[in-house]
């Protein structure tokens, strides 16, 4: 996964949510979130990674950067 969409996608897929509660979740408007699925937003803005991180219940390093020095909280169950 390149990228932060990919890995947002991923992320939600594997918790089983549709965007409409991802976005009631974490605050995050619906068109933000499919912005950042679709990867029409390169940089996202680092308080939008974490209210989604937070949500989604992965790191917000791995969410932004792919990063796996830490597992994301949902994969390593």
């Amino acid at each position: 996964m390149d990228t932060v969409g990919e890995r947002l996608r991923y992320a939600r897929m594997m918790k089983t949510l549709t965007l409409r509660e991802l976005r009631e979740q974490s605050g995050v408007t619906l068109t933000t979130l499919s912005r950042l699925e679709n990867n029409l937003i390169d940089s996202p803005r680092m308080g939008t990674v974490r209210k989604l991180a937070d949500a989604l219940d992965v790191d917000a390093g791995w969410l932004l950067t792919g990063a796996m020095v830490d597992l994301p909280k949902a994969l390593a169950a």
